[in-house]
């Protein structure tokens, strides 16, 4: 039976990746919501088997820049607090999820930008999602705000840390937090390197020209974070 998705995307070259590569190639109904050009989430998500949302250059505070924050967040919360469906949501759309539940969104100390580490916890060995991951592993982190404070809801489970950031991936019900980006794809980072915020967050974090180097080292783990976006998918796939 097809599944239906439902994609917000708050920057159009943030999508699934590799991840959308796969839902299309197995035919399922997409909804993409482009929230920045002034498209609308619908009021009706029931029809919705899963919901991904994405990162973009924007923070969860912006309300008053980007009024469309506000409505996707009760939609977010609906569909996962009140509908419990699956939920993805990368960085940004990680970071919804956390205040969302109850967490608090700060500026990261400092910003985790390159290909870092990242550390299961003993939780994972028994998620739906990540059981078959390696306790440790590489991914492409680009964020310079995270979410805190989410012990305060005892519903959400934490399932991964890295040594700056200790909610990389946490759960609640269905639906899933993750910080860093695991839905990359080959020609991502230099896409991404050609919006202002992301640059100049790059360039701060590991100086001028630092662009180059960060494709590179994306291109030498992109088998392994492939891998990785292939083992959420196929355990995605299964949840819903």
């Amino acid at each position: 039976m097809t599944k239906n998705i439902i994609i917000l995307q708050h920057i159009s070259i943030e999508t699934p990746g590799y991840i959308l590569d796969l839902m299309k190639k197995d035919n399922f109904n997409i909804t993409t919501i482009e929230l920045d050009a002034g498209d609308e989430i619908p009021n009706n998500l029931s029809k919705y088997d899963a919901m991904f949302c994405m990162g973009g250059p924007m923070d969860t505070w912006m309300e008053k820049d980007y009024p469309w924050l506000k409505n996707e967040k009760e939609k977010i919360k609906h569909f996962v607090i009140e509908l419990q469906k699956p939920y993805l949501g990368f960085c940004l759309g990680c970071q919804l999820l956390g205040e969302i539940l109850g967490g608090d969104v700060v500026k990261s100390k400092p910003p985790e930008i390159g290909i870092l580490d990242i550390e299961m916890k003993k939780s994972y060995l028994n998620d739906k999602l990540f059981s078959n991951f390696e306790s440790n592993f590489k991914a492409l982190q680009w964020h310079s705000y995270e979410v805190q404070n989410l012990e305060k809801n005892s519903d959400v489970t934490l399932l991964a840390s890295s040594p700056t950031t200790k909610y990389q991936i946490f759960k609640y019900n269905n639906a899933y937090g993750i910080q860093f980006h695991i839905e990359i794809k080959s020609d991502t980072v230099s896409q991404w390197g050609c919006v202002p915020e992301y640059e100049r967050a790059l360039e701060d974090s590991l100086g001028k020209g630092a662009l180059v180097k960060f494709d590179q080292l994306a291109s030498k783990n992109m088998g392994s974070m492939n891998k990785n976006a292939e083992n959420l998918y196929e355990n995605f796939k299964k949840l819903i």
